[in-house]
């Protein structure tokens, strides 16, 4: 006799599955636990064996996967605004550090539930992050309901700091890595070759090999970074990462909008997965990564927002447009990233930048329960000629409705289900005293 399996049916009005597969008519979505079983069109019909222990009917709902955001620096929501129309270098350092320097545990924690909050509006189910005090980061996205790719931001030139920083990584990745079934994952963090010199690189490398985590890494963000670097080192920052080691671990570099070919032909050779961050890197003017090389040249890529200092907002249905909108004008050139591109950079390249099984990022049997609900109703939908080039060139955030995270709803009707956003709101408000240094909290709303 055949054992009795407890499944979830979620039906919907259409769904788009991966960038090649899209259904626009009715769809049923089988679930087990936390993964999806099987999906096809019409209503759904039981197997042998199969009992359903629920059933969601959201027919005026597209199904799609979460998307994925594969860079950023979650707490700086804090910091939005606090430093607009500034170069990279001046930006950093005359507004952001001396705010950082002000951080507290508490303006971790209470910025990334308010990334948290502001990401799963706009579709997000999973994201990297590389900041400080990241075990106060990590409750924060344990709670969300999110997944997470958490990273402690390393950097020094003090033996003795080096030090402190790597005692501190190996305790985040022995207290994090795996936990929450998987949700949370940890990765080394050095913030950058300008602030790791190579052997503290090298350093990290050894530990993330012994520990058997990745890294992500800010490359070759600017061209005075690559030009300091080609003066110095007679290498660019991707060519001295290399030569530090660093690539011998899976590694996530965020930017390399200054990328040579030769460092492309670096990047594929030890598949180094890149996060591209196309509006952070236009309102930086840091310049526009040559994104058609390296999916030529067969490099991973996946889209990030950065931090919400430098974009201002989390929202990925921005980066999947303008990635597709880009560098169609920058080549001269409709066809350079066409809409499925652009949307597996959003999802299923994403997950993989991110290290993720394969399956993440798509709604495949075997493939995690992680799906975003949009109106079918709103008017982005009509009449809909390609259901996928509506997702990608007229959706928007204000489209989404739900999220689901390994088969648990995180938000519904647009309130996320675990978190306080009006707690969170009231804390965002109070802690922008604290980082400007001010005292009064008059500004503070009740």
């Amino acid at each position: 006799m055949k054992q009795e399996r407890a499944v979830t049916v979620l039906e919907v009005g259409g769904a788009i599955v991966d960038r090649e597969t899209v259904y626009r008519q009715p769809v049923h979505i089988v679930l087990e636990g936390p993964s999806i079983v099987r999906l096809g069109e019409g209503a759904y019909a039981a197997q042998p064996g199969e009992v359903v222990v629920r059933r969601w009917r959201k027919l005026d709902r597209i199904a799609i996967p979460g998307l994925v955001n594969v860079h950023g620096h979650a707490a700086m929501t804090l910091l939005r605004g606090a430093g607009d129309d500034l170069p990279l270098m001046v930006w950093l350092q005359e507004r952001i550090f001396p705010m950082e320097a002000r951080l507290t545990r508490e303006c971790v924690y209470w910025g990334t539930q308010l990334a948290c909050w502001e990401m799963l509006l706009s579709g997000t189910t999973a994201y990297a992050d590389m900041y400080m005090m990241m075990d106060a980061a990590a409750e924060a996205v344990a709670e969300s309901g999110m997944r997470a790719l958490l990273s402690i931001g390393l950097a020094g030139t003090d033996p003795a700091v080096q030090a402190e920083k790597l005692r501190e990584s190996r305790a985040f990745v022995q207290a994090w890595h795996g936990a929450l079934d998987g949700r949370i994952q940890v990765a080394l963090g050095p913030h950058a070759p300008y602030t790791c010199p190579e052997p503290f690189l090298t350093q990290i490398a050894d530990l993330a090999a012994e520990l058997g985590v990745g890294i992500q890494i800010h490359l070759s963000e600017t061209r005075g970074e690559v030009d300091q670097f080609l003066a110095q080192e007679g290498l660019t920052p991707i060519g001295l990462a290399e030569r530090a080691g660093l690539f011998r671990v899976p590694t996530l570099a965020a930017h390399c909008v200054h990328a040579t070919q030769n460092d492309i032909e670096i990047l594929r050779a030890h598949d180094v997965r890149v996060a591209h961050n196309p509006q952070s890197n236009l309102k930086l003017g840091s310049g526009i990564m040559p994104l058609g090389q390296m999916l030529s040249r067969g490099v991973t890529v996946g889209l990030g927002t950065d931090g919400a200092a430098s974009n201002n907002n989390l929202d990925m249905f921005e980066e999947l447009r303008l990635a597709a909108t880009l560098h169609k004008g920058v080549n001269e050139d409709a066809t350079a990233v066409d809409a499925a591109t652009a949307f597996a950079l959003a999802t299923e390249w994403g997950a993989r930048a991110l290290f993720m099984p394969e399956g993440f990022g798509t709604l495949r049997p075997g493939a995690p329960c992680d799906i975003v609900l949009l109106d079918a109703h709103s008017p982005h939908f009509a009449p809909s000629h390609d259901l996928l080039s509506d997702v990608v060139y007229a959706a928007g955030a204000d489209d989404v409705r739900d999220v689901i995270v390994a088969g648990e709803w995180v938000m519904q009707n647009r309130e996320p289900t675990a978190l306080d956003t009006e707690r969170i709101r009231y804390e965002a408000r109070r802690l922008k005293d604290v980082l400007t240094g001010h005292t009064s909290s008059s500004n503070v709303e009740s």
